[in-house]
């Protein structure tokens, strides 16, 4: 608000600014320091070779490895939170072995490391080497299959992440649909609502704010998780640079490359969520 004065003299500026606190100049100082060092130890390092890093960027090789580790993402995100969905059905269910037969699987998949789940996978032919079930009453199988013509890096790396993720997402489907008050199911079944129409039109619309950040957050360790199936051999994006690196032996610029590929599509997510999370949080 300014205050124009009678004389036709220039308005004052009547409004309260506030003043920079003193710590607020440390915290200045310290980025502006933080941003030479980075200067000086990122950009201006010569030993990171950004002229290595340019030239295989978009490498066709590297570029196989990152279609690769998108179709294993893909593939294990759409299955894995198909098994969230039904476990956090079977989670929330009346009956007492589908409550528990869904919480023992959520206790067992949160307290595995998803590479360890991923190497059992792959080494699953050592238990068990051969996948049959029997008929009964009958001295014959509906199926019969050597388990390593089954588990392949692929599939041993797409259903040990789907797993993996299926665990996690079934608590935040059930969190989320936990945190609609039960009060207003109650007046949608006095008010003749099919569980169907009450689960889209009321449900849904207030669990699905609760839902989107977390499991957003769980989609994109996802993808950066796909890292993990190097260790069984799929060549993925990480597994390409490795092969590429043992060759020529650029290994700094190699994996900054891959950082730098993780980076920029782990950003576009974030994006993405954020826009998710803008949208549905004005109502659906």
């Amino acid at each position: 608000m300014a205050c124009i004065d009678k004389q036709g003299e220039p308005p004052v500026d009547l409004r309260i600014h506030a003043r920079p606190k003193q710590s607020d100049w440390l915290w200045y100082g310290l980025f502006g320091i933080a941003l030479v060092l980075f200067y000086e130890w990122v950009i201006d390092n010569p030993r990171w070779q950004w002229d290595v890093v340019a030239h295989y960027f978009f490498n066709r090789r590297v570029l196989a490895g990152l279609a690769n580790t998108l179709i294993l993402t893909a593939l294990a995100s759409v299955l894995g939170l198909a098994l969230g969905v039904v476990v956090a059905a079977c989670r929330m269910a009346d009956n007492p072995v589908l409550r528990g037969a869904a919480y023992v699987y959520i206790w067992i998949i949160r307290a595995t490391p998803a590479l360890a789940m991923l190497l059992f996978l792959f080494f699953l032919s050592a238990l068990i080497p051969r996948l049959y079930l029997p008929l009964p009453f009958l001295h014959a199988n509906l199926f019969d299959i050597d388990t390593n013509h089954l588990i392949s890096r692929f599939s041993a790396a797409t259903l040990g992440l789907a797993l993996y993720l299926g665990g996690h997402s079934a608590e935040i489907f059930r969190g989320g649909l936990g945190a609609v008050d039960k009060g207003q199911r109650e007046a949608c079944k006095a008010m003749g609502m099919s569980d169907l129409r009450m689960m889209w039109h009321v449900v849904m619309p207030q669990a699905v704010r609760v839902i989107i950040p977390p499991l957003a957050n769980e989609l994109i360790t996802m993808f950066k998780n796909t890292s993990l199936a190097s260790v069984i051999g799929y060549v993925e994006l990480l597994t390409t640079v490795q092969l590429i690196y043992s060759s020529n032996f650029e290994t700094i610029p190699l994996l900054t490359v891959a950082c730098l590929w993780y980076l920029f599509l782990t950003s576009l997510a974030m994006c993405g969520q954020s826009l998710l999370e803008r949208r549905f949080g004005k109502g659906v």
